[in-house]
């Protein structure tokens, strides 16, 4: 079924659905229907808590209230890097989890009622943008859905270690459904890795390519994951296929070189 979202056009994916078949790749056996009803009694509730209202700052409020308040869900600051925050069974479980686990059950609750929310593509930290009748609000999931001014923002930029950091339009840009995904899985990757278990960060990594088999970066990264894991001819084929999608001539070029190194060792 997930090779079916690599298929998939991104405004038809379902982002909680297919969150809830990647969590289970690890907890094979339990069945998803229990969480299926648990997102749709979190947006039953919504929509009777939402009714007659008509400004953002309302909406809001009542989609906050409805995850963060009338469920108990929180930002995970004890265990931060447990592998349990980013799979979206356990989040549901624990009521905890990272900020792009929480946004994605913020986002299920918010569309079933037709309201305009996407996740941003903000480095470092991830974020959800809302919009309604020319009004915007940039909301941090981590942080019960709290909305964020610019000054935040910036702020945020700048504990990622550059202090000059300066707000840029990009950085108020939506993310695919698709690409929230891709973070999601990535937290667990960058986790494996950081580990030294290679070999489940190359499992990881193989799902993100399941759902996002377009996505040039995550072939050259196969390619390079593969090679270290001494994979030679998964290495090639990666590589071989990141090529075929790159169109900028230097990283091209690199690649090439790269291939030919590893032809070599598979002589």
């Amino acid at each position: 079924m997930l090779r079916r979202v690599g298929e998939t056009p991104d405004q038809e994916i379902d982002i909680a659905g297919t969150a809830l078949l990647l969590a289970s790749l690890d907890r094979p056996g339990v069945s998803l229907s229990r969480y299926q009803d648990h997102l749709n009694l979190v947006a039953d509730d919504l929509e009777k808590a939402a009714t007659g209202l008509n400004s953002l700052d309302e909406r809001v409020a009542a989609l906050n209230g409805a995850i963060f308040t009338a469920y108990g869900y929180e930002g995970d600051r004890r265990t931060y890097d447990d592998l349990q925050n980013a799979n979206l069974i356990r989040v549901i479980d624990r009521r905890r989890g990272l900020p792009v686990a929480l946004g994605i059950l913020m986002i299920r609750a918010a569309r079933a009622q037709g309201w305009d929310i996407a996740g941003l593509r903000f480095p470092g930290h991830f974020l959800l943008r809302m919009d309604h009748r020319g009004q915007r609000a940039i909301l941090d999931p981590f942080e019960k859905g709290k909305p964020k001014a610019a000054a935040d923002l910036r702020a945020l930029l700048r504990t990622q270690g550059d202090e000059a950091a300066e707000l840029h339009p990009e950085h108020y840009e939506a993310a695919s459904d698709r690409e929230v995904l891709v973070r999601l899985q990535n937290n667990i990757k960058l986790r494996q890795t950081q580990r030294g278990d290679n070999l489940a960060a190359a499992t990881t990594l193989e799902t993100m390519l399941w759902i996002a088999p377009q996505d040039k970066h995550l072939w050259r990264e196969k390619a390079l994951l593969a090679a270290q894991l001494g994979r030679i001819d998964g290495a090639v084929t990666a590589l071989e296929e990141y090529i075929s999608r790159e169109t900028l001539d230097g990283p091209r070029h690199d690649a090439a070189l790269l291939l030919q190194k590893l032809r070599g060792q598979e002589a």
